[in-house]
């Protein structure tokens, strides 16, 4: 996996720092100086997000602090793979009180791509129009600011307040809205061509929601979500603890 690029903050000596950060100690995410800054691993990455989400729900209640077993119980995991999770970030939380709930969420919301990253949907079908309207996107710091589509008569129409433009026009959407993710929310057929669309206006972080298997450059992050597939692999599971009742029935 590439190098996870975040604004981290690098370490100082004692005398170029000001009291209150002496007797505040070292900052969360701070790398000790002359050392770069670890790649974290994908596992983690994965979870951030949803220890984000946890914490923004504490956050709204007017909570400060929080355990590790509090963002355990919210995450679904345990507590000490919160604590070794969080420990790449440089945050180690204090012994009796916890994190801090503002600075450990600002500090993940850096690693995670900084505070606001603009989407572009590339797709106005069913697929995108949802995407469009799902709140999460924002709340996670990710606007969706255009969306793009290969139907002419599509051109100029809103979805959530956004005209719909042509997908041609792509590289100056991206030049103009400053969006630096691209998804895809187009049929499979489609799907190839609406990555390279996006990688020819200077898009390197792409999420594929099509069902199909689509390839980019090595300078580019692509990620699937394939719901068809899930719902397969519950299916699977549903018929298996279907089967083993049934087994059991007759056993009896």
């Amino acid at each position: 996996m590439k190098e996870c690029t975040s604004t981290y903050r690098w370490g100082m000596s004692e005398d170029q720092k000001t009291p209150d950060e002496i007797r505040r100690g070292p900052e969360i995410g701070a790398v000790p100086s002359g050392e770069s800054p670890n790649p974290i691993p994908e596992a983690t990455l994965a979870r951030l997000p949803i220890y984000m989400r946890g914490l923004v729900e504490v956050a709204d209640e007017g909570v400060t602090t929080v355990s590790s077993r509090q963002l355990a119980d919210l995450a679904g995991v345990n507590a000490a793979k919160v604590r070794k999770d969080l420990s790449h970030l440089g945050a180690h939380g204090t012994r009796g009180v916890g994190y801090d709930v503002d600075r450990l969420l600002a500090e993940i919301r850096t690693v995670l791509g900084g505070v606001v990253t603009p989407v572009v949907i590339v797709g106005a079908g069913n697929l995108g129009k949802a995407l469009s309207r799902y709140d999460g996107f924002m709340s996670g710091g990710f606007p969706v600011t255009a969306i793009v589509d290969s139907d002419r008569s599509l051109i100029g129409r809103k979805i959530s307040g956004l005209a719909i433009t042509h997908v041609d026009d792509l590289a100056g959407v991206v030049a103009e809205t400053g969006c630096r993710l691209g998804i895809i929310a187009t049929p499979a057929h489609a799907a190839q061509e609406a990555v390279d669309h996006l990688i020819a206006a200077g898009i390197r972080s792409i999420l594929n929601f099509a069902p199909a298997v689509v390839s980019v450059p090595p300078e580019v992050q692509l990620r699937k979500v394939d719901l068809a597939t899930e719902l397969q692999i519950l299916g699977y599971y549903e018929h298996l603890r279907t089967f083993s009742e049934e087994s059991g029935r007759v056993a009896g």
